[in-house]
């Protein structure tokens, strides 16, 4: 039987995921006890867990608004020519670095992250984290985060419709889909960065959380620049599936930061006592 995240789980290194210690973040505990506070009874699911899927939902919804929007700020950047003015001189100097042995290494590489690499890489991740700790959390939040990635990737091509660099500029094997944003980037990092976040919790050693963030900002990076080596995107595309990508992870920590929050401030938990507990992360009656 697969268990609920444990005290242990609740930090990274000695950061505690309960603890909100900026204003907007203790705004944001507060809105979080309130919504569980009135969730309690909501069919047989505990406040916190009602607290982590209406928190996602609601994200979500931003997240694919704010695809939205950066539809129609990439469709004005483009029109004055501002950051887009990079998309051909950056393509131009990778179309001088290639050579038959780089273009098949790197191709092999971008197809890791692709729409059938990235999903199984991140499904065994996900599976070898759940039988060695147990735990329940890593499947939640990862299925959480991948149907997000879905949602903005879908809205944003859809939206903009972009065509992609033209084929005579671009290593095969070609891809037809609307270039902006590059699903490549955009689904490498937010599910790289759930299992990033995931892992910090278990690590002990400084070095070792350091090592594990490194690696995944070098596999996103990368995983980013190899589609726009290739030809399949222009720059701004991976751009925009960097930054879209951080935002939906942002939130799903949150989520899951709230479910902590929530659920330590719950009658009966094993840990700190709603009566014990702050937003600050502090004990009040040692204030």
């Amino acid at each position: 039987m697969l268990r609920d995240d444990t005290a242990h789980e609740e930090r990274i290194g000695s950061r505690d995921l309960a603890a909100w210690s900026t204003p907007v973040g203790r705004a944001v505990a507060r809105a979080g006890l309130a919504l569980g506070h009135g969730a309690v009874r909501v069919g047989t699911w505990s406040a916190a867990n009602v607290v982590l899927i209406v928190t996602a939902l609601v994200g979500g919804l931003a997240v694919v608004a704010l695809t939205a929007l950066t539809a129609e700020v990439y469709e004005s950047v483009v029109e004055a020519d501002g950051l887009a003015g990079l998309d051909h001189p950056v393509l131009d100097a990778a179309i001088g670095w290639r050579n038959p042995g780089l273009d098949h290494a790197v191709t092999l590489y971008t197809d890791v992250g692709g729409p059938v690499g990235m999903p199984v890489l991140a499904a065994l991740a996900t599976a070898v984290m759940v039988w060695r700790w147990r735990s329940r959390t890593p499947l939640v939040l990862m299925v959480i985060a991948a149907l997000g990635s879905l949602a903005m990737t879908i809205t944003g091509k859809q939206l903009i419709g972009r065509a992609r660099p033209p084929q005579s500029l671009a290593v095969p094997p070609f891809e037809t889909s609307p270039s902006f944003p590059s699903g490549h980037t955009l689904n490498a990092t937010v599910l790289t960065g759930i299992v990033v976040y995931l892992l910090l919790r278990r690590l002990e050693s400084a070095r070792a959380r350091t090592a594990t963030v490194v690696a995944g900002v070098l596999f996103v990076g990368s995983m980013g620049l190899s589609r726009v080596f290739l030809g399949h995107h222009w720059l701004t595309d991976v751009v925009a599936g960097w930054a879209l990508g951080l935002a939906w992870v942002a939130v799903v920590v949150t989520a899951h930061r709230l479910y902590l929050t929530v659920r330590r401030a719950t009658p009966g938990h094993a840990g700190t006592s709603a009566t014990q507990w702050s937003p600050s992360g502090r004990n009040p009656s040692r204030s």
